[in-house]
């Protein structure tokens, strides 16, 4: 049968062309879908993996709870356990978006004057380095709100991530981008605005998606300690409660929670440095 006028044959280039191209594009496509679902089907095994071993071995709940008996507790106390972590999650919020705002003016006073850098960095290294649960008693005593004293040891441990990034990006800008700004007779504020600024963002967003997730562990941390004086708030004191009662279920589920959220965290903030990067490439 002869094919139609308009059909192609297959020795012309268009019909070559779409020959390779859903070639390539069913050979990648199994590919990327299989990365995808690769953490979900790992996860899935170690959980399948995880209850086999506990019923083998019998090990008792008390010990070592199976994942049925994690999710049990967690549908037996959710009342309980949904409103820890919206406190913990408020918390961490909070002292990030604090963390980015001090961390960003922090970079950029350093960037704009050796002489405040010289003064400050070193003790931005201190304070890094200085363990939050060590100093997290004498910010609960100093400062009276409870809320606000997590968010400050939270910000603690959050704001240096934000701070080297940023800092670093605004100090890698293209200097020959730099020199036609200055040829160009743009101003101290006009190069900070439209050139070190937006060739920091890269930076400033893998900082940002790191101290996404230090402003849960310094929040989660100051809980602890916070805890261990009686202010019960949060998923951390959800688990010294429970460790105290022996409910070693409802531990994990805490813990499960607080491990989704930091996943969580970090994927949303990808998602938005995704998302502006392209914004910016696009631009």
């Amino acid at each position: 049968m002869n094919a139609g006028p308009g059909a192609l044959s297959p020795t012309t280039p268009q019909a070559r062309h779409r020959k390779n191209f859903c070639a390539a594009f069913f050979k990648k496509r199994p590919l990327a879908s299989l990365e995808r679902a690769a953490p979900f089907l790992f996860g899935l095994i170690a959980l399948a993996l995880w209850q086999g071993a506990v019923w083998a071995l019998r090990v008792p709940p008390y010990v070592l709870p199976g994942p049925l008996a994690i999710g049990a507790a967690y549908f037996g106390d959710y009342r309980v356990l949904d409103p820890a972590l919206l406190s913990t999650l408020t918390v961490t919020l909070t002292a990030l978006a604090a963390a980015t705002a001090i961390g960003v003016t922090l970079a950029v006073a350093m960037a704009a004057s050796p002489l405040f850098r010289a003064a400050v960095q070193p003790w931005a290294v201190i304070l890094q380095v200085t363990p939050v649960v060590a100093i997290a008693p004498l910010i609960i005593i100093w400062v009276n709100q409870p809320f606000i004293a997590l968010v400050v040891c939270a910000t603690i441990v959050a704001f240096f991530p934000i701070l080297s990034n940023t800092a670093a990006g605004l100090a890698a800008t293209p200097p020959e981008l730099l020199d036609l700004f200055r040829l160009n007779g743009a101003s101290r504020w006009q190069i900070l605005l439209l050139l070190r600024l937006p060739s920091a963002l890269p930076a400033f967003l893998v900082g940002l998606r790191i101290s996404g997730t230090l402003a849960l562990v310094g929040a989660v941390v100051a809980e602890f300690v916070a805890g261990s004086g009686g202010f019960a708030s949060g998923l951390a004191y959800s688990i010294i409660e429970a460790s105290y009662r022996l409910e070693i279920p409802r531990m994990f589920a805490a813990l499960v929670l607080l491990g989704v959220s930091g996943v969580v965290i970090y994927a949303l903030l990808g998602l938005l440095a995704r998302m502006l990067l392209r914004r910016r490439g696009s631009a």
